[in-house]
Formats: structure tokens, C-alpha cells, sequence
């Protein structure tokens, strides 16, 4: 049983540093790209979908790491899941207030209110994703010493 939920806790982990990157990388350089007046309602119809998914993959990798560490995986298992659930406070008390306001219908038209709050919100997402990365790498260190 430790194993799978030693999987689990890999496999969560992993997607969401794997989206994180994605975003990171790709996504918003994009929406950068495209401009506040176009930029600003993609952001805001992505982040409808990514404030469901993130939060359940960042608890989901903890209770794996948490159950793992009860089946008997040593309590090293304990650290990457603890990063990766303080992921959901970071967001909430850091992320929230600015994801809100990037998500104003109207905001477009402040072309430059736009750009400023998507330039502090990419700031914030960088550490996300570092801490993300973090915990996942010591996943698959944790994985691989068996």
C-alpha cells in the first residue's frame, strides 16, 4: 500500500508543477503577448479553471506524502508534501486578492493597471512554481532510493 500512495503523491505533485511550468513558460508570456486588452479576459477564463484543479492537486500530494510516511516510508515524505500544501495558503493569502482583481470585468480598458497586477501576479507564480518543483524533485528522490 505504500507504494501506491507513494505514487500518488509523485504523480499529483508532479501535474502541478507540470501546469505550473507550463504557465509559467508558456502561458503567460503569452498573455503578455496578446496585450492587455486581450490578454486580461484569457487570463481570466484560464484562472476559472486552474483555481479547481491547482488547489485538489496540492492536497492530494500531501495526504499521499502524509499516508505514505504512515505506511511506513520514513518521514522524509513528510517534506514535499508539506511544501506542497503550503501552496494553498500562499495562494489564498497572497494570490487571491490579486487573481480577483485580475478577473474584474472592465480591467481591460486599464491598459496599464492590467499590465502592472499581471506583472506582480507572475512574480508570485514564479515562487509557486519553485516551490512546486522543489517538492517534486524530492518526490522522485524519495521514489527512487525505493
Amino acid at each position: 500500500m505504500k507504494i501506491f500512495f507513494e505514487l500518488v503523491a509523485v504523480l499529483a505533485s508532479g501535474l502541478f508543477t507540470g501546469g505550473a511550468l507550463f504557465v509559467h513558460f508558456v502561458n503567460h508570456p503569452a498573455i503578455i503577448e496578446l496585450g492587455p486588452a486581450r490578454g486580461q479576459p484569457f487570463f481570466a477564463a484560464m484562472y476559472k479553471r486552474a483555481a479547481i484543479l491547482q488547489p485538489l492537486l496540492a492536497i492530494l500530494s500531501f495526504c499521499g506524502g502524509a499516508a505514505a510516511w504512515w505506511a511506513g516510508g520514513g518521514a522524509w515524505w513528510l517534506v514535499p508534501g508539506i511544501l506542497m500544501v503550503s501552496l494553498v495558503p500562499y495562494t489564498v493569502l497572497l494570490m487571491l486578492p490579486l487573481n480577483q482583481e485580475l478577473t474584474e470585468p472592465g480591467l481591460e480598458n486599464n491598459p496599464n493597471r492590467a499590465v502592472e497586477l499581471l506583472e506582480r501576479w507572475e512574480n508570485l507564480h514564479k515562487y509557486r512554481s519553485l516551490i512546486a518543483l522543489a517538492a517534486f524533485v524530492i518526490f522522485l528522490l524519495l521514489l527512487g532510493r525505493g
